[in-house]
């Protein structure tokens, strides 16, 4: 593959079928440049943990459904140590339940429609609809199921309480991708792909723009009812000033020097891929019980200016709920409060199921540089 456009940092042998799809990629037509990041893992059509440059099509694949899906950091004014107590963590989990719910929220508690999404136009009538409906709304400042999470955080140097969230567009991402899906042609590898310089590629750069402001309003409304349960709860309160958003999930123009003398612009493609431009910050968290990690870009052009966002999985999520024992979950999670009620449900997010995210950091030091280490505390997942 030392002829096709693709550079890769790794923590380990690619993942079975790796090697294959990223090949596929490669050869369609109207890839500029590829990058894989260390917590690459299989996924349809583009794996996840890759970078993908075009400049005439748009691959709705190599954003995935979860438009804008990303994370917030928050940091309190308190100590992480107050979490040790665990009658206030086992209630400040029970306000999160309530405040913070997994699915939708119940219609009198729903939040304030935000005035962006409120003045929002998708590209189609169908979309339109969805946006503004009664189960967007319900939907907006929930957190959803899978790997997504809610954190309250040690950082590492000083023991301050930070709050961590990875969540996304919920139900209305999912719809503006398989809507443009459904109008997107094969290309010569069978990927589905559209023209950038056609009326459906405009809409679906528009469409993915209101995706990505409904996720960065999810996570937002959610981290401000977190920090109305931790004021109750702990008492403290949060410094907005040290709030960090960044989505893994977008495609977007940008320019780059990708085996060239001077920049030109590509249409980059981010699938559990976090911006790391020069200067820019990042959020990369690890498994439920490892380390997550606020970090600054290094701006690497080969890389397309990403890094990883995550660890990335090690094993399906079958093989994790075959293969992982409750009792092996409990002595990794032994340091963290959860809820026990769920743990049958919770195997498949294991930290055994996930690369080791220090051997990932370690593999993208060029990518990106390490600004603070925090470790999980309590951890609030929806099932």
């Amino acid at each position: 593959m030392d002829s096709l456009p693709y550079n890769a940092w790794l923590a380990g042998p690619l993942p079975e079928g790796v090697e294959a799809a990223i090949a596929r990629i490669c050869r369609t037509q109207g890839v500029a440049h590829v990058a894989v990041m260390p917590d690459v893992h299989l996924a349809t059509e583009f794996c996840v943990g890759t970078a993908v440059a075009s400049e005439e099509c748009l691959f709705p694949g190599a954003v995935g459904g979860d438009i804008g899906c990303g994370m917030l950091a928050l940091q309190f004014d308190a100590d992480a140590a107050v979490l040790e107590d665990p009658q206030k963590a086992a209630r400040l989990l029970g306000f999160l339940e309530t405040m913070c719910p997994s699915r939708r929220h119940h219609r009198k508690l729903a939040p304030e429609w935000p005035g962006e999404l409120r003045d929002a136009v998708p590209s189609h009538e169908q979309l339109r609809k969805d946006l503004h409906s009664s189960e967007a709304l319900l939907q907006l400042g929930t957190l959803g199921a899978g790997n997504h999470f809610l954190e309250f955080q040690r950082e590492q140097a000083s023991g301050s309480l930070w709050l961590m969230i990875h969540t996304g567009s919920r139900g209305f991402g999912q719809r503006v991708y398989h809507h443009h899906l459904a109008r997107a042609r094969r290309a010569d590898s069978g990927i589905m792909a559209i023209q950038s310089d056609t009326v459906e590629g405009g809409a679906y750069l528009a469409d993915v723009r209101v995706g990505r402001a409904y996720a960065r309003w999810n996570r937002r409304l959610l981290a401000i009812a977190a920090a109305r349960a931790a004021e109750l709860v702990l008492h403290a309160s949060p410094n907005m000033e040290t709030l960090v958003d960044c989505d893994h999930n977008h495609v977007q123009w940008e320019s780059h020097a990708v085996g060239l003398t001077e920049p030109r612009g590509f249409f980059v493609h981010r699938k559990g891929a976090t911006a790391a431009a020069e200067g820019q910050p990042g959020l990369i968290p690890g498994s439920m019980a490892t380390h997550s990690f606020h970090t600054t870009g290094l701006g690497c052009a080969r890389a397309l200016c990403s890094s990883s966002h995550g660890a990335g999985r090690e094993m399906s999520r079958t093989q994790a709920r075959n293969g992982i024992s409750r009792s092996a979950f409990r002595r990794q999670l032994q340091h963290v409060f959860y809820d026990a009620r769920l743990e049958g449900k919770l195997l498949e997010e294991a930290p055994a199921a996930y690369k080791d995210i220090h051997a990932v950091m370690r593999a993208q030091g060029e990518l990106t540089r390490i600004v603070r280490r925090l470790a999980p505390v309590l951890i609030y997942k929806g099932i």
